[in-house]
């Protein structure tokens, strides 16, 4: 199939060149021991079941979900609906999100599949191969600051810098999704820790600061809290919670 990209302004209308993909495949990064720190990985997949090129960058996702040093999401865009599926995990908050990297990271293009390492580094990611050596070179996230969550409450400890602290509700379970229209037309396609939400708790500037946790809709969803540092920029912290 031929390769496609979505270019996109920061702020301005979605339009569609031709059909579902990215940039050709990035040289992966050369596998080396993880770097400094003892946190996990947080590996944000921006993908859609109405692209074709999609389904190995899930599987990818999918092999490494259950990792401990890994905290993997999959967030699920919208603007492959038009091909003729809506997803049916989906949200425009996603999208937007994908948006404000392309922004942050200078890329120029937004895409599916997307892989985006830390809030630090995009490649593609729609092999495992690749995927294995992102998440092998990439800076294992620091502890500062703390992250400590407690009856309904998470805290984010002192430290230096300023953030958005974000909570992601995703589902764990593994979910075979039957599409039946689109360029994925008759496929049934695995999902594994699909976000469910994502919420803005509020800020941090290097003081200690606490925030009530919202309820799960569903029980079985697993939390994480994120430390971000303003405008989608570099990950500082990241925890299940």
């Amino acid at each position: 199939m031929k390769t496609l990209a979505l270019h996109c302004a920061p702020l301005l209308p979605l339009f569609l060149l031709a059909s579902c993909g990215g940039p050709d495949a990035q040289a992966a990064p050369e596998k080396v021991a993880a770097k400094a720190g003892t946190g996990p990985v947080v590996v944000e997949l921006y993908q859609s079941q109405g692209c074709s090129s999609c389904p190995p960058a899930n599987a990818a996702l999918n092999a490494i979900a259950d990792r401990s040093d890994v905290i993997a999401l999959s967030f699920a865009v919208t603007y492959w609906d038009r091909l003729g599926w809506k997803d049916t995990f989906a949200d425009q908050a996603y999208t937007n999100r994908q948006y404000a990297y392309s922004a942050a990271l200078k890329t120029d293009t937004v895409y599916t599949p997307q892989v985006v390492l830390n809030g630090t580094t995009a490649i593609v990611g729609n092999g495992k191969g690749e995927l294995d050596r992102a998440v092998a070179s990439a800076a294992r996230l620091g502890k500062s600051p703390t992250i400590t969550a407690d009856k309904g409450s998470v805290t984010i400890g002192t430290g230096k810098g300023s953030a958005d602290i974000l909570l992601v509700h995703y589902d764990p379970r593994s979910q075979l999704v039957s599409i039946r229209a689109g360029e994925n037309g008759g496929r049934k396609l695995p999902h594994k820790n699909i976000v469910r939400r994502l919420i803005v708790l509020g800020s941090w500037s290097g003081k200690a600061v606490s925030f009530k946790l919202p309820a799960k809709a569903d029980a079985a969803w697993a939390s994480a809290v994120i430390v971000q540092t303003k405008k989608t920029g570099p990950i500082l912290a990241a925890q299940r919670i």
